[in-house]
Parts: structure tokens; sequence; C-alpha cells
């Protein structure tokens, strides 16, 4: 493939990659996704068995509007697909204390009702009655949204990939980025800075250049573009496996996705999974990592985990764990996704920043970035665009501040 082999590249075929991929080619672009491959990529965020899909994000009615657009968008892909990846099952909140003003469940429970969404409290009795796999004891409040879930994440890359293909949109992989030349910087190439275009330059392989490139490498944008890392940084994740002795308890129909606590403490999972297993995840600071480094789960990590199940899901507590992972977050100062076009370096866009809450949105990302390429208005870019770095950053709201992984 030539050097001028599209108008826009996009770098990373993961959520934000292939959607934009996707979108920009039913617009009419010729498009290539440049990723170091296999697709999907086994250390990239969105390779992973399941991702949560939730409109719940306390008082951001900003977020609990896109997220309702983003499962309607689920439930197109399911029917497009012929297949159900995207997993209704609910998404349950509980409470260690009774919800209040100025807690997240509290703030979501309100904002939903009011938004007109079927919201349903639940009190300790009651969700032990129809989730016998919770402790009947120690968490007296909290709320079901039914509209909500899980989805096969790794399947679901898998899919929009085939589609990208499928539309049009070719693939360069087989080689990493190394650099992209935009035309701002030291060492920048007299035609990038110039505006001719960019180039990204890959390692043993033909450099790719285009009219407008979208870097959407999760967890790498920040080493790949240095000058964002003030605002990007990634971060490392733990997840474990757990396999119950008794399974019927934790199977999606009586066993939600679920949040416990998770504005203080960070602990959410999943219902039994394909495999048999159901996972516990913690989202919360995490701890700072270069992705290739890839990382292990700490046995101290574990050894948290279980003492939180002990006191929420006890069949849990003392299970066997089937195997665990370390998943990078891309995480944006503030929280928000980082989707906007780089002011000072011609026909280069960022698409980043998904700080560990982005794949929900898979179906509604694509139109977002697009609308940056191409100039466009977006009811949602604003709270997303290029932004000045202050203060002390922040957290979207479902998302702990306290021990990292």
């Amino acid at each position: 493939m030539g050097p001028d082999v599209a108008n826009v590249a996009v770098v990373g075929a993961g959520a934000f990659g292939l959607t934009a991929a996707l979108e920009l080619r039913r617009r009419g672009h010729s498009v290539v996704v440049v990723d170091p491959g296999p697709v999907p990529h086994p250390l990239a965020a969105s390779t992973d068995a399941s991702k949560a899909v939730r409109m719940d994000y306390g008082a951001d009615a900003l977020y609990a509007e896109l997220g309702a657009r983003a499962i309607d968008g689920w439930h197109a892909w399911n029917a497009r697909w012929g297949t159900t990846l995207y997993h209704e099952v609910g998404f349950l909140l509980a409470t260690s204390a009774p919800m209040a003003p100025g807690g997240y469940e509290h703030a979501g429970f309100g904002l939903l009702g009011r938004l007109g969404r079927t919201v349903e409290r639940l009190g300790s009795a009651e969700r032990a009655r129809r989730f016998p796999a919770w402790a009947r004891d120690g968490w007296p409040d909290g709320y079901l949204n039914p509209r909500g879930g899980w989805v096969e994440s790794g399947r679901a890359i898998e899919r929009l990939a085939a589609d990208a293909r499928a539309a049009g949109v070719a693939f360069e992989t087989g080689a990493a980025v190394t650099r992209v030349d935009a035309g701002a910087g030291a060492g920048a190439s007299a035609a990038a800075a110039e505006g001719g275009g960019v180039t990204l330059e890959r390692a043993g392989a033909d450099a790719v250049r285009a009219a407008t490139v979208v870097v959407a490498a999760g967890a790498w944008t920040p080493w790949l573009l240095p000058h964002t890392a003030g605002a990007l940084r990634s971060t490392a994740q733990c997840i474990v496996h757990f396999r119950p002795d008794d399974p019927e308890p934790f199977r999606g129909a009586r066993f939600p996705v679920w949040g416990a606590d998770i504005a203080r403490t960070g602990w959410y999972g999943f219902p039994l999974d394909r495999d048999g297993t159901v996972k516990v995840a913690n989202h919360g600071p995490g701890r700072a990592l270069h992705p290739d480094e890839r990382g292990d789960v700490r046995p101290s990590f574990v050894e948290r985990c279980r003492a939180f199940l002990r006191t929420a899901l006890p069949a849990l507590a003392d299970a066997e764990v089937v195997r665990s992972r370390v998943c990078f977050y891309c995480d944006a100062f503030d929280g928000h996704f980082w989707i906007g076009r780089d002011p000072d370096r011609p026909g280069l866009v960022v698409a980043s920043g998904g700080s560990g809450h982005a794949f929900k949105f898979a179906p509604v990302l694509g139109e977002i970035v697009a609308d940056v390429v191409e100039g466009r208005p977006d009811p949602y870019g604003g709270r997303f665009a290029w932004r000045p770095v202050a203060g002390g950053g922040g957290t979207e709201a479902a998302r702990h501040a306290g021990d990292p992984s």
C-alpha cells in the first residue's frame, strides 16, 4: 500500500478507532486503520470477556442521555449481527448505608426518575430474595436499573473490525506506529510543517501518510503523543475471575451487573460468563504503568477482593481464581473523554481518554469522532473537546480515588 492510502488514517483498532473508521467510511471518506495487530489486540482495554453498560452516572445528565442512546445502539447491533453480545440483565447498585443527598447512588436514582426511566429502589431483604448471591446484611439500600447490563467486548471488537472491512476500510497491521509526524515540535518534517498531512512512522514497515490522522491508541496515546502526557496517562487496573462452586445464583437472570458503594470503594462485577466464571474488578485509581509492561495482578489485590466479597457475595470469597488480568485505562486528567483536533498540529485528531468508562458508549463514539474530523458541531463534543489542563482534575461519578490496585 502506497504512502497516500487514505484521506483519514486511524491509529488503533479499539472502540474509539473502529467506530470512528466505520462512521467516517459511511460518510464517504477513504479510511485506513493502522494497528500493530492482531485485532482485537490482546493488551487493549477493549479485549476482554465483558464490559459494563449503564446509563447511571450520578447527577450527570449528559452521560445519562448518552448512555441511553448507546444502549439503543447495542440493541441495534445485536439485531444487525444476529447474535446477542449485549446482555441486558440490569445494573444493580448496592449501598452500605441508606442513600442520601450528595451520594452517587442517590443522585443517579433521582436523575433517572426525573428523566422518566424505570428504576427500582431495593433494600437488603428484597435484594437477597431476588438476587440470592448477595449477603442479607450490610447492604441496606440501593436501586436496580433494568436498562443496563454487559457486553462481550472482545467479540464485539471482532464484529466491528469485520464490519469495517466489509465497508471498505483498509487495515495496515503487523507493525506498531512509532512516531506521529504532524508538523509541530522538534523534528517535524518540512511537508508536515507546511500543512501537507500527517505521517505515521512504523517499526520495520513503510510509513503511512494521510491528510488527517485520528490517534485512538488507548493507553498508548500519551506515549505516542508525548505532548498529551499532561492531559492523559496510562494506568493499570486489576481484574479477577472466580469460579463459584454453585454457578446457579450467579447467572444473569439472578445476578445483574453490580456496583457496591462503587464511588467509595470501586468494586463492581458481572454475571457468570461463557467460561463459568464471575469477573470482579475495581474502578479505582490504578497504578501508573506503560501498557507494554503488561504488569500483573498482585496477591494483595486478590486478598483485598476476597475481603470485600466476604461482606457482599460470600459464596465467592473463597472461590477458585481461574484467571486474572491487568486492564489498561487511558485516563484523562478530569475523567472525561479526550476527542478533539490538536490546535497546534494540522491534521491531527486525538480520540482517547476513555478513563475506564468509554466502551459502553461504542455505538455513539464514532459519530462524535467523525464530527470532530469534519468540523461539525456535536451535542456532546463540548464535554470532550481539547481543553486546558487545569485544577486538580477529577473522576467520573462512579470511580473512587482510594487505594491503587
